[in-house]
């Protein structure tokens, strides 16, 4: 990196020496499995089978705003996200691949990180992990276990009964404490403000992007829409923003200098920015030998022709915000991170249901893109990315996004299209879309169900034909990809448990 030296912003946490205001971070190799927590007495240990079953049966959204159930509940747990350092990250679209790239990044530099996702993909453990591996099956089932009681105990209280992913990050928070990591990489669910894990004390606080999507639940302005991510906004933790649309960008500038915190905006290379805004800017180098290039100028210098196997130019913002997150670390924390850790962190970051590649001849793309962001996010990708005869979309979505805008978007591009809808309650049935839509359509199938769809499509493609599943995380999810996937490019993690393998001194170190 060609490099010149930038001030830091410690917000008083900063030892003297040097380290986290929470102690050195610690480098030693990870354990296997988490350290043993037993359920009240008495308490019959559920299986895993069982627990899924038991947090799935929780209701999806609370009828009480705010935190207050939750707080209760990590209470009664003993408060395990506050022995956490958290770096935490929200936005519309690109929260979960930027904390990926942050939680390699960091793994990468020698340190034990905790990575919270939402949502997951093929299994559910996915949401949480250490160091790359999914939390064991035992180890889910046993915090389950000795969770239940207490969220039986809250729903005889006047704050009633906890919710799905209330649980899920109850076990998530308190497998990140018993594992003792250095860092914990979390990943908002919904919004920012009343979400369940807004009750961290973050160290960086992140906002990838602001977009349209759950108007019903944040919002029906980017402004209003920015001001629920940006509720994720303390004071003495900077703050990091992809976003560059002027209505939500200046909700974030607002809500920063309230909490008296400096903040980073991450842009496109030709963007011009007034000097007094700290900025982060990125240049895409286009896609070379699959996969994308990108050069990112900080304060701090350079970091030229970065290499991610996550595809797409709108990796090389999400890139660039993760890299502006870890030297927000660097000044404000005197954390220690060198440029051969971002290089190798973003090179070995991998998430399912992102431009992730299953077989070729006929290529099959699966992409969980869901709302119109990420549907352009998805066509100027493919477009920049892929050669092919004729694409053949399967398109299925759930409730809650608008079918128009991202059938509009991705239809002109297709040649056929499959439509299809998840095996969920929030399913939208497929004859949806195509009735949602307002541009001319070319010929296309209702194939209700997903294995049956993408065998539709696989069916009629050509070995030069690309296949892209996409529309939902939830439609992703139930691609069989055993069906489809070619030995070179078996999926490890659905049978071994790791999502990502970053080389270094505590790769694969976790085991279970």
């Amino acid at each position: 990196m060609d490099s010149h030296h930038s001030a830091g912003h410690g917000c008083g946490r900063v030892r003297a020496g040097g380290g986290l205001h929470r102690g050195t971070p610690r480098r030693a190799a990870a354990t296997s499995g988490v350290i043993s927590k037993s359920g009240k007495q008495g308490r019959e240990q559920m299986d895993y089978s069982r627990a899924v079953m038991y947090m799935q049966g929780l209701k999806r959204f609370g009828i009480k705003l705010g935190n207050e159930r939750f707080e209760a509940l990590l209470e009664r747990l003993g408060n395990p996200h506050h022995q956490l350092r958290v770096i935490h990250v929200a936005g519309t679209n690109g929260k979960g691949s930027t904390s990926t790239f942050i939680a390699t990044v960091l793994q990468a530099a020698g340190y034990k990180v905790g990575l919270y996702l939402s949502p997951y993909v093929f299994n559910l453990r996915e949401r949480i992990q250490v160091n790359g591996y999914m939390i064991p099956e035992a180890d889910f089932a046993r915090l389950v276990t000795w969770i239940k009681p207490h969220i039986e105990e809250l729903a005889q209280t006047p704050l009633g009964q906890v919710t799905e992913f209330e649980l899920k990050t109850a076990v998530g928070f308190s497998c990140f404490a018993e594992q003792r990591v250095d860092f914990a990489v979390i990943e908002v669910g919904l919004g920012g403000r009343l979400d369940a894990t807004n009750v961290v004390r973050p160290l960086v606080s992140v906002i990838t992007s602001i977009g349209w999507d759950h108007m019903d639940r944040l919002g029906d302005t980017l402004g209003k829409i920015a001001a629920e991510k940006a509720g994720i906004i303390k004071p003495c933790a900077p703050v990091v923003t992809g976003v560059t649309e002027q209505e939500p960008l200046e909700v974030i500038r607002e809500h920063a200098q309230r909490a008296g915190v400096p903040l980073t905006e991450v842009k496109p290379e030709r963007m011009v920015v007034p000097p007094p805004v700290r900025t982060v800017h990125w240049q895409d180098e286009g896609v070379y030998r699959m996969r994308q290039r990108v050069s990112v100028r900080t304060t701090d210098g350079v970091y030229r022709h970065l290499s991610l196997r996550l595809l797409g130019k709108h990796q090389c913002s999400n890139a660039a915000v993760a890299i502006a997150a870890i030297e927000a670390l660097q000044h404000a924390y005197r954390v220690e991170i060198p440029e051969s850790a971002i290089r190798i962190g973003l090179e070995h970051a991998t998430l399912p249901g992102r431009m992730q590649i299953i077989r070729r001849s006929p290529t099959l793309l699966l992409d969980g893109a869901h709302n119109v962001s990420a549907a352009q996010c998805l066509a100027q990708a493919i477009q920049d990315t892929f050669r092919y005869r004729r694409l053949i979309l399967v398109l299925g979505m759930t409730r809650g996004h608008d079918p128009r805008a991202v059938v509009d978007t991705l239809a002109p591009l297709a040649s056929h299209i499959v439509f299809t809808q998840p095996n969920d309650p929030r399913g939208r049935p497929a004859t949806d879309l195509p009735e949602a839509s307002t541009v001319s359509l070319p010929p296309y199938d209702i194939v209700p169900s997903v294995p049956d769809a993408v065998e539709r499509a696989m069916g009629m493609a050509q070995a030069d034909d690309l296949v892209c599943v996409t529309g939902s995380f939830y439609v992703v999810g139930e691609v069989p990809v055993e069906r489809w996937q070619t030995a070179s490019r078996r999926i490890a993690h659905i049978e071994e448990g790791t999502i990502y393998a970053v080389p270094g001194e505590n790769a694969g170190d976790v085991s279970h």
